[in-house]
């Protein structure tokens, strides 16, 4: 008989349903989310479960509360010896669960009591539980994307900013806003008037030697923003000095959001060094995309094929039917894991501008459809990706691109 082991964690308790494969209730029992806690409750589960007993324990993925007791369980050596199985389920997925025990109180041990029935209903996902050389792997790949996603919303705030103080910037300056050259003059906090009325040659040697000499025509920029300062909106004193403060401020958190992204792209090389791999086999594929993908992914064997970790990441469509009825047009899953979701996608965008099978099929994808064409066609890409990163990793061998046919 199988013992199914529901426990709902928060950050100072574990709160544990103990149930037989008949969906009876052995045992409760609430202890302290520590060490001392998780092993109490290790006792408790081998001390109810028969010796031919199966072991299934699973709780909420809870933030990081959930990660201490997850690995405690995982790793234990007696709970192991028992081939204990260990699920961290989305909380979505109990949610929804939940939701046919409609006049059920909303607690911790109630809470437990789903999750077990949950795990005792079967058809669950893949455990998340990975090895630790995995897991460090893994910390490093989200707070990088966590980065990421603070530098672009910190780029939004500067370009806003930038409106106020220099409306007509982006209509007449073909330059990335971002480049050291041009943050620099940025920074110099110059005002409309004394940018417009700058000699040209001046702001064209001025662009030129904070630009390292990258610029073609260092003149024709220069008129650019000259041109650009004269024909934006002019601002009093009082609100240009304050514009002025706040872009310097955005400027310094942006070089010292990137300073700790190429920071974390050499941890993430050296510890993947460590983890044997043939991803970066294909055309496009660096260290931080393979690791990204890696990081989520561990072990190829916790899938069954490729569709399971299509699944896994959200990159499926499900289908919408009723009677004869069969929708056409399917909206993307909202569900599954972002950050393998995330590489994946980006890792498409790289292999398609270096591989043409890949380039071919985004550009096919890109033309089927007006609307969200780049969106749609990449994640289309991303979900071809999958199926090579699946046979790769559960084959052990390198990429060979496709050769063409003559004849």
């Amino acid at each position: 008989m199988p013992l199914f082991v529901g426990i709902d964690v928060s950050s100072k308790n574990l709160d544990a349903c103990l149930m037989d494969g008949m969906g009876e209730t052995l045992a409760t029992q609430t202890v302290t989310n520590n060490l001392p806690g998780a092993s109490e409750l290790r006792d408790a589960i081998l001390q109810h479960a028969e010796a031919d007993d199966t072991i299934q324990i699973a709780m909420e993925a809870t933030s990081v509360y959930s990660w201490h007791p997850a690995m405690f369980f995982h790793e234990d050596p007696e709970l192991k010896q028992r081939r204990t199985k260990v699920f961290t389920l989305n909380p979505k997925l109990v949610r929804n669960f939940k939701k046919a025990y409609a006049e059920m109180d909303k607690t911790d041990p109630k809470d437990a009591w789903v999750i077990a029935d949950r795990l005792r209903f079967g058809r669950l996902p893949k455990s998340v539980i990975q090895s630790e050389q995995y897991l460090a792997l893994q910390r490093l790949t989200r707070m990088r994307y966590h980065l990421i996603q603070s530098l672009t919303r910190e780029q939004q705030v500067f370009l806003n900013h930038l409106f106020f103080k220099f409306s007509a910037f982006n209509l007449e300056v073909d330059t990335p806003v971002f480049g050291h050259a041009i943050t620099e003059f940025l920074l110099e906090a110059y005002s409309l008037d004394e940018i417009a009325q700058m000699p040209l040659e001046d702001l064209a040697m001025y662009l030129q030697t904070k630009g390292h000499g990258r610029f073609s025509d260092p003149e024709d920029l220069a008129a650019s923003i000259q041109k650009a300062a004269r024909s934006s909106y002019r601002l009093s004193k009082c609100v240009e000095d304050s514009i002025d403060l706040v872009l310097g401020s955005s400027i310094e958190i942006i070089r010292h959001l990137k300073r700790q992204i190429k920071d974390l792209d050499k941890a993430i090389a050296r510890v993947l060094d460590g983890i044997p791999n043939t991803l970066q086999t294909i055309p496009g594929i660096g260290p931080v995309s393979c690791a990204g993908i890696l990081a989520e992914i561990g072990d190829i064997e916790r899938f069954d094929d490729q569709a399971a970790i299509a699944k896994f990441a959200g990159l499926f469509w499900p289908r919408h039917q009723s009677g004869d009825f069969e929708a056409d047009d399917k909206m993307l899953a909202r569900t599954g894991n972002r950050y393998l979701r995330y590489y994946l996608v980006e890792a498409a965008n790289l292999v398609r501008r270096h591989e043409p099978e890949y380039r071919a099929f985004y550009q096919k994808k890109y033309r089927e459809v007006h609307k969200h064409s780049h969106k749609r066609a990449l994640v289309l890409t991303a979900r071809k990706l999958v199926r090579l990163i699946d046979a790769l990793l559960r084959n052990d061998q390198i990429y060979e691109p496709k050769k063409k046919v003559t004849r």
